[in-house]
């Protein structure tokens, strides 16, 4: 299938070649970025749970509620709702909506395409559902929990959850407010147009997209009438380039504008590049090992607590990762409430060998499947070494993104070595998927759940705390909660927290207010401008 379909996306196509003279220049108006996207598998806002698709969405589509660029500490503040009110109860929230806001077909925003695009999601119930679903929405209710009127929007909860959960939560791109009458009018039969939403967009945010060639670029365009004011660049191309050397001589060239998956080695060698700079922007991205449960060794507890000392958590950190992740060892990010900084575990082979021996696991082999992204192999390959001399072998298949994720997804990785980035801005977003699987059978489908695609079977104890931190409203209490939690966590799981990411983005020197999207959210463009 075609995916540029306009003229405008042909004529966008031209930034997307190699400039074949050195030191070209980017358009003014123009932000080209390079970074690796083949993991977008679809942008349908109700099913993207990918880096890249997010980002798109984060562009394309507002929510009720959202996050300034420009003051990401601040926290979530109104977007399509220009305010909302909580019941007594705490049982129901009521949004007030905007006036005067239109999608990019030119129809208003109204209530009834938020309410809608909320049911839509649960009714679809993909991968990412449970975002909402947790509140008590199900396929069946949720056109009589979410209503609405002319100007007013009302989520109808099960329990009385903190409203600051609630409003974190419709900051994920799960929340998007969809174009109603554009989406039905490309529905095939009862799909409620997801089959369209995979290659094409309905939304109101500063973007416009332009075109998805699928393995190679992204194309977007202004929303001239955005309602919180047009973007200063016109155009945004984001090229699928894999390798960082080949994203670092494109800046180097001046041929892009944003590199965004530098190795330390080329961060360290264009820091001195005249008219570069490198940004460092922590994440909320943890790197986590999955230890599938459904493996006969790696569902041995032995195993399991001798994995945890085969990682070189400084050695790593220091090498091949220096600038690009630090060592944390719980399932919060640095910067979230309840964050614990506890560091159990340390480099041992020695222990690591002596649990596998007395275990009787030594000389067994399993398996990794790995997206093929440079820093992923290499910690795979360091994690080989460690566990051969600990007298396990680890064989190592290097897959495409999407492609690791469908078998991820299908509860078909022995160990998983990759990134989870936070849907929204709340605990609960690492707590209920690390922490949380109240059905472990392969029929419940929890895909969602990190827990559920390792076939964790996670502790009636731990599940019964994850939600219970939901409904606490004392903050401080709430934070004890989840560092207990963790610690419970860091004892038993098999899921194991290595990295926190540091993003370095390499920049042109005039490009500004670059916002990767911090701990918190995706990549926001409409802020950037450029200097002379």
């Amino acid at each position: 299938m075609k995916h540029l379909l306009t003229p405008r996306a042909i004529l966008l196509a031209s930034a997307l070649a190699i400039a074949p003279a050195a030191y070209a220049e980017t358009p003014a108006d123009t932000l080209v970025v390079a970074a690796a996207i083949d993991d977008i598998i679809s942008l349908d806002p109700a099913q993207s749970f990918e880096f890249s698709g997010n980002d798109v969405n984060q562009n394309t589509y507002d929510r009720l509620v959202d996050f300034d660029p420009l003051d990401m500490e601040a926290g979530f503040k109104p977007s399509l709702a220009e305010s909302w009110e909580v019941s007594e109860d705490g049982m129901s929230i009521t949004f007030t909506m905007r006036d005067g806001v239109t999608f990019h077909s030119g129809n208003p925003v109204r209530a009834e395409d938020a309410a809608w695009s909320l049911q839509r999601a649960v009714k679809l119930d993909k991968t990412p559902a449970f975002i909402l679903t947790q509140f008590g929405f199900t396929p069946e209710n949720v056109e009589e929990k979410i209503t609405f009127d002319d100007k007013t929007l009302t989520l109808h909860l099960d329990k009385p959850y903190a409203p600051t959960f609630v409003l974190n939560c419709l900051t994920a791109n799960i929340a998007s407010v969809v174009d109603k009458e554009t989406v039905m009018a490309n529905a095939e039969g009862e799909d409620l147009g997801n089959t369209w939403l995979n290659t094409n967009e309905a939304g109101s945010g500063p973007y416009v997209l332009a075109g998805w060639r699928p393995n190679e670029a992204v194309q977007l365009t202004a929303y001239e009438d955005y309602f919180q004011g047009a973007p200063e660049m016109k155009r945004v191309v984001v090229r699928n380039v894999a390798e960082s050397s080949a994203q670092r001589l494109l800046l180097e060239q001046g041929d892009i504008d944003a590199a965004r998956n530098l190795s330390p080695t080329d961060v360290e060698s264009i820091s001195a590049v005249e008219g570069v700079k490198i940004q460092d922007e922590p994440r909320g991205r943890i790197l986590y090992m999955g230890l599938n449960q459904k493996d006969p060794v790696l569902s041995n507890p032995a195993v399991i607590e001798a994995m945890k000392y085969l990682v070189d958590y400084d050695g790593i950190a220091n090498s091949f990762l220096k600038g690009t992740f630090v060592p944390h060892q719980s399932f919060l990010p640095k910067g979230y409430l309840g964050a614990l900084e506890d560091m159990p575990w340390t480099y041992d082979v020695a222990k690591a060998k002596a649990l596998i021996d007395e275990a009787g696991m030594s000389g067994k082999t399993i398996t990794t499947k790995v997206r093929d992204l440079r820093e992923y192999v290499d910690v795979a390959q360091a994690l080989q070494a460690s566990m051969a001399e600990a007298g396990l072998t680890l064989e190592i298949q290097q897959m495409t993104g999407a492609q690791v994720l469908d078998a991820y997804r299908a509860r078909d990785v022995p160990i998983f070595l990759g990134e989870w980035g936070p849907d929204y801005s709340d605990p609960n977003t690492n707590a209920a998927t690390f922490a949380y699987n109240p059905d472990n059978s392969d029929e419940a489908q929890a895909t969602g759940l990190l827990a559920w695609r390792n076939a964790y079977a996670v502790p009636e104890e731990m599940n019964e705390a994850t939600v219970a931190a939901t409904l606490e409203q004392d903050a401080d209490k709430r934070a004890q909660m989840y560092q207990d939690i963790q610690r419970q966590y860091q004892a038993e799981a098999p899921i194991v927290p290595l990295f926190q990411r540091v993003e370095n983005t390499g920049l042109r020197e005039n490009v500004q207010n670059w916002n990767s999207g911090g701990s918190v959210t995706s990549v926001m463009y409409r802020q950037v401008t450029k200097g002379e």
